[in-house]
């Protein structure tokens, strides 16, 4: 009988070939237990762990989830009606907490160095007709990549992540803790801030540097520097220039691999924006980015001739972003949270700008004739969005300008107080926006955009019942 894969074409030559290799290391004996991961529509990981010879057949076969998973907000509350008919999703099949499928790609297996003789691999969401799940986000990234793929170029970026550790005083596991979610996690300081990058701050805590460095290269990812960021027990990971999905596939599994090493050795790592600690710094997403030709792998933002900060191209490109940037905001920054951080004179942006080589403008543009680093950075994003839709919209928003031969306007050499589209400075306004967004809402399908903006407007209702700290202190004693 046909396995899932062949009876519906799901992989390439070069996919049936890597799956074949991994087979023969699975049937050798290699590991134990495969994780089948797939990144749900928050960008963390879910999945099924199969023992070595049940994830031979699985392979071909795909691992069957519940469809409830779809449906879940940041607290893994469902928050569609999943017993209703189309099980509120407005599809058949995804009522009743029926299954989806699925299905790796082998391409991206891998064994996972602090765990013991574990593999690893990343999976795409099927229907069970074999269909791509409407709610796939990595099907959604596929989809922008392939819409540069005709044009004859390539996406390209690198990324800057920031993120905090501290040191783990107690779990929180005693029976009151538990909930939906549960208590956070009684945490100290590994560093005191505020002493970016300096030498003695890296020396007191070379010993979590070192478990992340070794760790994260047995990955194989592209790491180029681990860094002491501004605030208190706050770091940041620099990783090189890789095409297509791979910068996406890289910071989802940077994420989990951060968190698991960590909590393996006693320390808690966090990439939530603005954690609730004195003296705070919030945690950005720099993506760096540029295109690619195909034809000769030069770099398509490159300029000809000095005085230009970026080629036709990549002005329209970088056009695209700024006039997408409120509607592309909930993509980049997609919790509460996260909009603590826009606010000015702060290294993060709060208006649609850019500008030469400056880190207040939300586009930073960086290089020059001859450069082939030529690239734009976008400041806007925040370490939780989910990647493939935060790389997506980008690519998007960039082959609308590219479309429409969009100009950038001039350099906002003073970013905090150019005249400029302000970016959202909610969540709910920054949904909004997205669902004003015509370009993005077509190029994502009104379907999901519906769909991804209900689960996130569930997150803001359970939010808005809540009695806050600032609130109680306000007005208990005053009123």
């Amino acid at each position: 009988m046909d396995s899932f894969v062949e009876r519906f074409g799901l992989w390439s030559a070069d996919q049936r070939a890597q799956a074949d290799e991994v087979a023969a290391r699975l049937q050798a004996g290699e590991v134990d237990v495969v994780r089948f991961a797939w990144p749900d529509q928050h960008g963390l990981l879910r999945g099924k762990t199969l023992v070595a010879s049940a994830a031979r057949a699985a392979l071909r076969d795909g691992v069957n989830l519940t469809s409830t998973l779809l449906a879940k907000d940041t607290s893994h509350r469902t928050v569609f009606p999943v017993f209703s008919a189309g099980g509120g999703f407005d599809r058949p099949g995804m009522q009743g907490g029926a299954d989806f499928t699925i299905v790796a790609d082998p391409a991206t297996f891998r064994v996972l160095p602090w765990a013991p003789r574990t593999g690893w691999v990343l999976c795409d969401a099927h229907t069970t007709d074999g269909s791509p799940s409407p709610f796939g986000t990595r099907k959604i990234l596929q989809r922008a990549v392939a819409g540069l793929d005709a044009l004859g170029l390539e996406f390209v970026a690198g990324l800057e992540v920031e993120f905090h550790v501290f040191k783990l005083d107690d779990p929180s596991l005693e029976l009151a803790h538990a909930g939906q979610p549960g208590e956070p996690p009684r945490v100290s300081l590994l560093t005191q801030g505020h002493q970016y990058l300096t030498e003695l701050r890296y020396d007191r805590v070379e010993s979590l540097m070192e478990l992340l460095r070794a760790n994260l290269a047995a990955l194989g990812l592209p790491l180029h520097s681990l860094e002491i960021e501004f605030g208190p027990s706050q770091f940041e990971l620099v990783f090189g220039p890789t095409a297509g999905l791979v910068p996406a596939d890289t910071m989802v599994l940077l994420r989990s691999a951060v968190k698991q090493i960590c909590q393996r050795h006693g320390y808690h790592a966090t990439f939530m924006c603005r954690p609730r600690i004195p003296n705070v710094m919030s945690s950005g997403w720099h993506l760096h980015q540029s295109l690619r030709r195909k034809s000769d792998g030069h770099n398509a933002f490159m300029p000809a001739h000095e005085g230009q900060p970026l080629s036709d191209i990549g002005l329209h490109y970088l056009a695209g972003l700024k006039a997408h940037a409120r509607g592309a905001a909930a993509l980049a920054s997609p919790t509460l949270n996260g909009y603590r951080r826009y606010r000015p004179f702060s290294l993060a942006p709060d208006r649609a700008s850019w500008a030469r080589d400056n880190r207040g403008a939300m586009l930073r543009v960086l290089g020059g004739v001859g450069q082939n680093a030529t690239r734009i950075e976008n400041r806007v994003g925040e370490p939780t969005a989910n990647p493939y839709l935060y790389l997506a919209s980008q690519i998007f928003c960039g082959l609308d300008g590219m479309r429409r031969r969009l100009d950038p306007g001039p350099s906002a050499d003073a970013p905090y107080e150019t005249e400029a589209d302000p970016l959202p400075r909610t969540l709910a306004d920054a949904l909004a926006a997205l669902r004003a967004d015509t370009v993005l809402t077509d190029q994502l399908g009104p379907g999901f955009v519906d769909y991804y903006c209900r689960i996130k407007e569930a997150e803001i209702a359970r939010f808005n019942l809540e009695v806050s700290e600032w609130e109680h202190r306000e007005y208990f004693d005053m009123f």
